[in-house]
């Protein structure tokens, strides 16, 4: 999925059909992250805790791209003339509030 996911982002050729020397790129983002994956299983990587960390980093940086997309979606001129409306802001704002809050919270405990 990393594979498909890079191809996608910097628009190369992609596909398990592709030979390798038409999807160069894909092929080898494949091969890297299948060396880093027998890396990480012959090491004493533990990936529950891998999974538990990036999700507590997924949680703290969540409100900032909340804050992000509010100050998008409240430009007209990103969007094209379409504006969110004041009630999904509001919403939008309190959920940003409210996971800064618990940002907050959980460093204090």
């Amino acid at each position: 999925s990393t594979a498909y996911a890079l191809a996608e982002t910097f628009d190369w050729k992609q596909g398990l059909d592709a030979r390798f020397k038409k999807a160069r790129s894909f092929y080898i983002s494949i091969i890297i992250s299948t060396g880093v994956a027998v890396f990480f299983d012959f090491s004493s990587f533990n990936p529950i805790k891998a999974l538990y960390w990036s999700a507590v980093l997924n949680g703290l940086l969540a409100p900032f791209l909340l804050v992000g997309l509010l100050v998008v979606a409240c430009d007209a001129t990103l969007m094209r003339g379409q504006p969110s409306s004041w009630l999904s802001r509001l919403v939008v704002g309190i959920t940003t509030l409210v996971m800064f809050g618990a940002a907050v919270a959980m460093a204090m405990v």
